[in-house]
């Protein structure tokens, strides 16, 4: 670098290529394209070398372009419906972890529920060469637009048709569990089921009605009051049309997923309704899924908790295996993981 003029050292420049930073280290520019692709590669007197200059120069490269730059990339894209949901802030929280600790990193893009939104997001991780894609899916199963990336692709959560592979909880015995939780414990339950946003409305419905089948019951199914993911608002609505109509057609009400619960359980609330187990109770209520604040109604929701980092670290590993470079370990297809039973005061 050249000197001020009272002969002290330039400060360190803010921008440089990668051509200047090598002639400036004194190596030449595969060299330290190499270093910064795997620093073991590069003979150990020049890896020093290069230390040396980002040090005395305070650079760093632009690891997007080193990465875009790469055969195999280093980075892995998850799409997932809203950000703002807990189940997916936390499954993405524990894949994030996981890429780190196999050396990735992850760009993290929301669907917002609009399938238009979720194409486009397939499109700009297959424009940016990621190594693999963890994907929430929105829709009823059908997979045609999550073609638009050409990268290996994992679905989380809800399954697609075809032979992606899948990892998700296994919907069919988590409602066996509570269902027999529930019948056995006191009145069958009515079932409040969720929007058709995703596989998992279609498949936790047929779950319960299979379910109530075994045991000789009538499945008795609530539709939503409307579609969406304002699973809450939606959960109220319907709550509060059944009991205006005459009550609940059963004293225990099961939910699709916790959130639906949230609602339903506000709405009998306000309707001077006694919510839980314990004797003099009116209705008991149940979800599924096991979100954050399930712990913290009043009363505490009684819930299946799906296994927010078995689907993480299940669905990373199911993708790594499909993306790392010469693998011959092929994951399975589907990966169906347990529900636990969360015995709480609300059923």
């Amino acid at each position: 670098m050249d000197d001020h003029a009272d002969g002290g050292p330039s400060p360190p420049r803010r921008h440089w290529t990668m051509e200047e930073f090598a002639e400036a280290a004194g190596v030449s520019r595969p060299t330290v394209s190499k270093y910064f692709n795997d620093p073991d590669s590069v003979r150990p007197a020049s890896r020093q070398r290069i230390r040396d200059a980002m040090r005395e120069f305070g650079y760093q490269p632009n690891l997007f372009a080193v990465n875009f730059n790469r055969r195999s990339t280093k980075t892995i894209g998850i799409v997932v419906p809203s950000l703002t949901d807990p189940f997916y802030a936390e499954v993405v929280r524990w894949v994030e972890l996981g890429a780190l600790g196999a050396g990735y990193w992850s760009i993290v893009l929301s669907s917002h529920a609009d399938p238009a939104l979720e194409v486009r997001a397939l499109q700009v991780l297959d424009s940016i060469k990621v190594a693999g894609v963890l994907i929430a899916p929105l829709g009823n199963g059908a997979p045609p637009r999550h073609r638009e990336t050409r990268a290996p692709t994992v679905y989380l959560d809800s399954r697609m048709d075809g032979d992606g592979c899948f990892v998700g909880t296994d919907n069919a015995r988590s409602f066996e569990q509570m269902v027999e939780y529930l019948c056995r414990t006191g009145e069958p339950p009515c079932f409040v089921a969720m929007p058709e946003v995703n596989r998992n409305a279609q498949e936790r419905r047929d779950a319960f009605t299979a379910a109530m089948g075994r045991r000789g019951l009538a499945p008795v199914v609530l539709e939503p009051a409307r579609h969406g993911w304002a699973f809450e608002e939606i959960g109220h609505e319907t709550a509060t049309r059944a009991i205006d109509a005459g009550g609940f057609p059963s004293r225990t009400v099961l939910c699709a997923n916790d959130r639906l619960a949230f609602g339903a359980m506000a709405a009998a609330t306000e309707r001077g309704l006694r919510v839980g187990r314990a004797p003099g109770c009116d209705l008991r209520l149940a979800g599924h899924d096991d979100h954050p604040l399930s712990r913290f109604t009043c009363p505490s929701l009684t819930t299946m908790a799906q296994d927010y980092a078995g689907i993480a670290r299940a669905g990373l590993s199911s993708l790594l295996a499909q993306a790392l470079p010469g693998t011959e370990r092929r994951p399975d297809r589907v990966q169906l993981l347990d529900a636990k039973l969360m015995m709480r005061d609300s059923a």
